[in-house]
């Protein structure tokens, strides 16, 4: 399986129609799962402050091929063509999301100095919003701070799907983040949803980036990597 993320700017007039056509794998041909989100800057606010007209995609495939396909040739892929893609292989899996069938079992090895992208994907239950926000805004707080960290940024579809994704330098500083210091705002954040938990569902997603094409804010992220 690939899984694919996508981010443009396709302006504010544009974005409810990209949101509104998510992709459906009965339509596209080996295409297993799609959500349109829109995107907001990760941070210590508590309240993220949406980017207007960035949309964003995150899809998963049955291989290279069939997302080639989808790039060329749908109507969706065109508009997103202007900004950033990435392809992903997925190496571990917190949690489950069973709409992503295909996802590792188990732990897929690889180098403390690689790359490594991370997909935080979950369906709030709306009575832990609040709660939810607070955690959250502390561990992103922390991450958008740390230089491992090369890039980032919130994805949404309301009322209840909240995502995030981030590039890091490699495994090893990620999994210091991630795991840290007992008194992180990350360990707290994911102690907090053990107790009591924020979403109906929910997965950490740990990917091997291997191919990526155009720019995400002027750059592209892994080219630092």
């Amino acid at each position: 399986m690939v899984v694919s993320v996508q981010l443009a700017d396709v302006g504010t007039r544009a974005a409810p129609k990209v949101f509104r056509h998510k992709p459906r794998p009965a339509d596209v041909p080996g295409l297993r799962y799609a959500e349109t989100v829109g995107a907001a800057p990760l941070g210590a606010g508590l309240l993220p402050t949406p980017r207007p007209g960035r949309m964003g995609l995150i899809a998963a495939w049955e291989d290279d091929a069939a997302f080639e396909a989808f790039a060329a040739e749908h109507p969706l892929a065109r508009r997103l063509s202007s900004g950033w893609q990435v392809r992903l292989q997925p190496l571990h899996v917190y949690g489950s999301w069973p709409e992503m069938p295909g996802l590792p079992s188990g732990e897929v090895e690889v180098g403390e100095e690689e790359p490594v992208a991370v997909l935080t994907i979950g369906r709030l239950r709306l009575r832990r919003v609040w709660p939810f926000l607070k955690a959250s805004a502390a561990a992103e707080g922390e991450a958008v701070d740390n230089p491992a960290m090369l890039a980032s940024t919130g994805l949404a579809r309301p009322p209840r799907l909240v995502s995030t994704f981030s590039i890091w330098r490699n495994v090893g500083e990620m999994r210091e983040y991630a795991r840290g210091h007992r008194d992180g705002a990350h360990p707290a954040a994911t102690r907090a949803h053990r107790q009591n938990s924020f979403h109906h569902e929910s997965a950490f997603i740990r990917f091997r980036p291997y191919a990526s094409q155009g720019e995400w804010d002027g750059r592209d992220p892994l080219a630092a990597a």
